[in-house]
């Protein structure tokens, strides 16, 4: 098969007639690198992360209606889950790039093998992930929480901890298929997980059709059942035998040991961006949790409908770092950076009229969480968001940039600036000035602005990278070899 029909397969580029100029597309059809194409092969991913965010809003409103403290309590749990896990996550998902890669060199055979590598990391992976289950008691006694807060954290963090390996085999497979730009099938595989997941928590959290009231342990088990049915989904269209032929995604699954040694050394560090980016929220919320109960809320609330919000960009960045990756894989990086802000138009748009939002419903968004059962305690959680809100609407462009250029660096192979420079720039921005405020007694909204800060900073320094070039040299595929077996 040609580069071109793996191409053209793949993305859908409109290739230049005769006599047009690189990167000119005919009337009518998708100019490369443009919004049409980048739309096309983003639509499904934003879709996908939109039923993510309303899995993350439904169990955060069936938690909060059920027990605004299982509400409270749910967040810290997820961030502890989060924090070895997106690690993880990101190391087996950066499959995704070298699937991208491949495809745009026109290397399909090398496809099957690199996204077995990625599963043999997933299970190895997620069995050791096991070990979170007796080391929760003492990972939540860190928080300092009340002992009412701690036990409900502790179940919750269980629960999830059976999810990990699903997850990740999950994430593993779906870079086979959005790397190679099959986002509408990483859509099915999504979807089924996510009904599977909501079924479950309308069913156990409150206790209904005759199932007992599990509370936020019934929020836990329905995301490991809706994890087991995506990764199950997933396999299954992995090995069909139309994707065995042509990528060998049977035949492939032997370890090899240079190409996981690749996907560790680019993956390893994308992951660690996610951990860094992980640990410095998880403590910022354990820190701010000291200050009190209704911080604790507040600050589970805010992180939560900040999420619902920019979640379904995540879509679009996922979408810009293919493009990336398969600009790059096809020697045109001149392409690859045409996306890049093609992207960045699209999320820093979208991300502007969430700031408008925040700034003028807030009222509206905190309401939908509140429960009837004791309305007293979600009074004081309700005072503190919208405060917060403000916050977030100060970040919420300055992110989509973050996100954009972040995933741009992450689809060319550049993952060891985008770690080293999360994990320099949150300690002495955001974490140390935080944990100084909790020390003195101080309030809620100075913690907020030091967060505020840190992503403003992360925004220009990804900008900078960028905008230097020095990705487009880059790649995490081995060089192909000549017609007489030697690498030219």
């Amino acid at each position: 098969m040609s580069r071109d029909a793996i191409m053209d397969a793949s993305v859908g580029e409109s290739r230049p007639a005769p006599g047009e100029g690189p990167g000119e597309a005919p009337a009518g059809r998708s100019r490369p690198g443009g919004s049409r194409e980048l739309l096309s092969l983003a639509l499904p991913l934003v879709v996908s992360q939109s039923f993510m965010t309303a899995q993350v809003f439904a169990d955060t409103l069936l938690l909060a209606r059920h027990d605004p403290l299982e509400m409270a309590a749910s967040f810290p749990a997820m961030m502890w889950f989060w924090l070895p896990f997106g690690l993880l996550q990101a190391t087996a998902g950066y499959v995704a790039t070298f699937v991208a890669q491949y495809t745009g060199a026109g290397r399909p055979h090398r496809v099957g093998p690199a996204v077995w590598q990625g599963i043999h990391f997933a299970v190895v992976a997620g069995l050791l992930f096991l070990l979170m289950v007796p080391a929760a008691p003492g990972l939540i006694a860190w928080g300092g929480h009340t002992p009412a807060l701690q036990a409900l954290e502790v179940t919750y963090l269980r629960c999830l901890s059976f999810a990990a390996l699903p997850m990740l085999v999950m994430s593993a497979i779906n870079g086979f298929f959005s790397g190679r730009g099959q986002t509408w099938t990483v859509l099915g595989i999504e979807v089924v997980g996510t009904a599977v997941n909501i079924a479950g928590g309308l069913v156990l959290i409150g206790g209904r059709l005759g199932f007992p009231e599990w509370g936020i342990a019934g929020a836990g088990w329905s995301t490991v059942a809706g994890s087991w049915v995506s990764a199950l989904v997933a396999l299954a269209l992995f090995l069909r035998p139309r994707y065995a032929r042509a990528f060998r995604t049977l035949a492939g699954w032997r370890p090899e040991r240079e190409l996981s040694g690749r996907l560790l050394r680019f993956g390893l560090p994308a992951g660690s961006q996610v951990l860094s980016d992980v640990l410095v929220f998880h403590v910022f919320v354990q820190l701010v949790g000291r200050l009190g109960e209704a911080q604790a809320g507040a600050t589970a609330l805010t992180v939560r409908l900040n999420m619902v919000a920019f979640l379904p960009m995540l879509g679009m960045v996922q979408a810009v770092s293919i493009l990336v990756g398969q600009r790059l894989g096809g020697e045109r990086p001149d392409l690859a950076e045409r996306s890049a802000y093609t992207g960045l138009r699209w999320v820093v748009g979208y991300m502007s009229l969430v700031a408008v939002a925040y700034l003028t419903i807030p009222g509206v968004m905190v309401s939908v969480f509140e429960g009837r059962d004791d309305p007293g305690r979600f009074a004081g959680v309700a005072e503190l968001v919208p405060a917060l809100l403000a916050m977030a609407a100060a970040y919420s462009v300055a992110d989509g940039a973050n996100m954009t250029f972040a995933f741009a660096l992450r689809g060319a192979g550049d993952t060891r600036f985008v770690s080293v420079l999360t994990f320099l720039l949150a300690w002495p921005v955001m974490v140390v000035p935080t944990y100084l405020l909790v020390r003195s007694g101080g309030a809620i909204e100075w913690a907020w602005a030091f967060a505020t800060a840190y992503i403003l900073a992360m925004a220009a320094c990804f900008t900078l990278r960028f905008r230097s070039g020095r990705w487009k040299a880059m790649r995490v595929i081995e060089a192909a070899a000549s017609p007489d077996g030697r690498a030219p």
